[in-house]
């Protein structure tokens, strides 16, 4: 099924262009009229990380008319293994200036804005309403049901994709044409039960080939070429080097979305009924079986604590609490209390990078049965936080 065109095409190509474009100029379903609404168009792009960074490229090469880019985040070591935008030199520096300094140095006729904030309830709508698409590269599911719930709510075509260890998701929400998110997903996941990139991993190839569709999609949104992924979810499978495409329909049920609604973090993943072993999650409430760093220092200087890391070994090796043992949380789950050093200790409190996975552990030992009375609780906000509060250290990985 085809559609028409988004964007209007510009009154006209300067001729500089047309050596720079020849290979759009002369492909069928674009051509001069083609690159001239590629010209015209106005893309805001919802982050400049993993996705954001092939998107940018391909979109900036393109030749399109304003690329705005919105990240509050700014760049890490951790970041250079997949988002190919960032170089070791912008380490600590704003993610958006990295489009910015792409677009100077390679089609400087490109408008890029910066915006180096969090897209939110708060901004959504107007910023939609000012663009002719949108494209989510988020690593978030509460950026990414803001952002359709924005889609359907001003009438703005939305490129939608998801990454997760070696897996990847692309959709177009279209509410001119076709299903929302929340057709098919009609709730935010708990923050407590989604796993996260940072720790079930990502292999940094596959940002490249899931932002290329999703660069793809958006062109021919922009020209009408071809037939875009409304009302289809594409997925791909990196092992196995397979895809497969899914129709999806409008809910007939499903309450039209009339306004936005912030919430905590569900940091990022594929949507899925799966838990990862290594999750850690913001946006969580606390708990009365965790423990605040400076309240464990005081324990410990009472009492006999043993303190348990259940992060996987090169984690440990990156940054650990000193006098710490090392127990991963599969051995836990697999074995219950067996997998836990026999210790004499009044308390036990387990320990992660932010407090997710240390939780997971915990309930694991609450419900298994075992022989003494010691108290176990968990580390809040994980072994990164108590670096940070008892010893001044700001670690990130």
């Amino acid at each position: 099924m085809s559609f028409p065109a988004l964007v209007e095409p510009r009154d006209d190509l300067p001729l500089t262009n047309l050596a720079r474009y020849t290979r759009h100029l002369s492909l069928p379903g674009i051509g001069v009229e083609g690159q001239r609404r590629i010209a015209n168009a106005r893309v805001l792009l919802v982050g400049a990380g993993g996705l954001g960074s092939p998107i940018a490229n391909y979109l900036i090469a393109a030749g399109l008319g304003q690329l705005s880019v919105i990240d509050a985040d700014t760049v890490e070591l951790s970041n250079l293994q997949r988002q190919i935008l960032h170089r070791v030199s912008d380490a600590g520096l704003p993610k958006v200036d990295s489009v910015a300094r792409l677009a100077r140095e390679l089609n400087p006729q490109v408008q890029v804005s910066t915006l180096e904030y969090r897209l939110d309830e708060t901004n959504a709508l107007e910023l939609f309403a000012a663009h002719d698409l949108v494209i989510d590269g988020s690593d978030n599911f509460s950026t990414r049901y803001v952002s359709s719930d924005a889609a359907e709510m001003t009438g703005t075509p939305l490129v939608w994709g998801t990454i997760f260890q070696f897996s990847g998701q692309v959709a177009v929400f279209d509410p001119r044409h076709g299903a929302m998110l929340r057709d098919i997903f009609p709730e935010v996941p708990d923050a407590d039960s989604v796993p996260s990139c940072a720790e079930g991993g990502v292999l940094g190839a596959l940002c490249g080939i899931v932002g290329s569709l999703m660069a793809t999609e958006a062109l021919k949104l922009i020209t009408g070429a071809g037939e875009p992924l409304i009302g289809r979810l594409w997925l791909y499978d990196a092992l196995e080097a397979s895809t497969r495409v899914l129709s999806f329909s409008r809910d007939p049920g499903r309450v039209p979305v009339t306004e936005l609604v912030g919430r905590p973090d569900a940091t990022c993943s594929v949507p899925s009924g799966k838990q990862s072993l290594g999750q850690d999650c913001a946006g969580r409430e606390a708990s009365e079986q965790e423990i605040d760093p400076v309240d464990l220092e005081l324990l410990r200087a009472e009492n006999s604590v043993l303190l348990i890391d259940v992060r996987a070994d090169w984690e440990y090796v990156l940054a650990a609490i000193p006098g710490s043992v090392r127990v991963p949380l599969e051995e836990i789950i697999e074995q219950g209390w067996g997998a836990v050093p026999l210790t004499a200790a009044s308390d036990i409190v387990l320990a992660c990078k932010s407090g997710a996975r240390s939780l997971r552990a915990l309930q694991h030992l609450a419900s298994a049965p075992r022989g003494s009375e010691t108290r176990v609780l968990s580390l809040r906000g994980g072994t990164l936080n108590w670096l940070a509060e008892i010893q001044g250290r700001v670690v990130t990985y």
